[in-house]
């Protein structure tokens, strides 16, 4: 019968995939951390039994979470992740010529390192010269930095573990003051069939801040429903007035620049969620 690994979404429902192999398996300081092979998505990482990334729909995420607020703001040069240790958001960022820094936090230095090694096509770019690595808690980071970033971009997992945290308004409250006067920021929000609460009050917390809140969804196979939120917060810049010679030729194989505004395009249901 071959060996299956099931992340149980709801109580309800799960998703299935064969496994290979197992590449490694630990209890980090902070969460359980499995790199296994699947017979579908390529090398998996799981982080507390949830599919954080694979190899063969990545691209997606990290497309959505770097290049949506990169191409709306007029010319970021400091950017701030939070989490992202597979190095996929960073690989993103890198594509443009206008960024004279990247800073990762992420508090676990495990899936950095076994990114690294099992995810080589995503986490490539983690040693370039532009980029600088953290390990350390983003959420005290985030409390420490006044006004240094034109973008911060919070790649955590979901709501569970140490990135709790990550979805409070006291940690959009610190974002704000921690970009520049002109900053924004983009956190991914879970999905709207399970998690529709969640995405209400994220969205409401960070209307409550930024005087430009936004709302956009990408297609994430391996994530619970598939179908996945960002919530987009701006102290000036709307993603949705940006210019037509803003935008240049990128390697991308999700984001377009007419993706770019149909992202913001939501289904009734999607959209309700964020009424005040």
């Amino acid at each position: 019968m071959g060996l299956w690994f099931t992340e149980k979404q709801t109580e309800n429902f799960g998703i299935t995939a064969k496994v290979n192999r197992t590449h490694h398996t630990e209890q980090t300081d902070f969460q359980k951390l499995d790199m296994v092979e699947t017979a579908e998505w390529g090398n998996m990482l799981l982080l507390d039994d949830m599919v954080m990334t694979t190899e063969k729909d990545e691209f997606v995420y990290h497309e959505m979470v770097a290049h949506v607020p990169l191409f709306t703001h007029p010319n970021p040069k400091k950017v701030l992740v939070v989490g992202g240790g597979d190095g996929g958001v960073i690989r993103e960022i890198l594509k443009h010529p206008s960024v004279e820094k990247a800073v990762l936090v992420d508090i676990d230095g495990k899936v950095m390192e076994y990114s690294k090694k099992y995810l080589p096509t995503i986490a490539g770019k983690l040693s370039d010269p532009r980029v600088e690595v953290r390990v350390a808690d983003g959420f005290v980071h985030i409390a420490k930095s006044k006004k240094a970033y034109d973008v911060i971009m919070v790649d955590s997992t979901e709501p569970v573990g140490p990135a709790v945290n990550l979805f409070t308004k006291g940690f959009y409250a610190g974002i704000a003051n921690a970009l520049k006067d002109d900053g924004l920021f983009v956190a991914q929000t879970d999905n709207p069939w399970f998690k529709s609460d969640l995405i209400r009050q994220v969205f409401q917390d960070v209307a409550e801040i930024f005087p430009v809140t936004r709302l956009y969804t990408a297609n994430i196979p391996t994530y619970p429903s598939g179908l996945w939120t960002f919530t987009l917060g701006s102290k000036i810049h709307d993603p949705l007035k940006v210019k037509e010679e803003r935008f240049f030729d990128i390697e991308t194989k999700y984001y377009t620049k007419d993706l770019h505004f149909a992202s913001f395009v939501l289904p009734k249901f999607v959209k309700d969620l964020t009424d005040k």
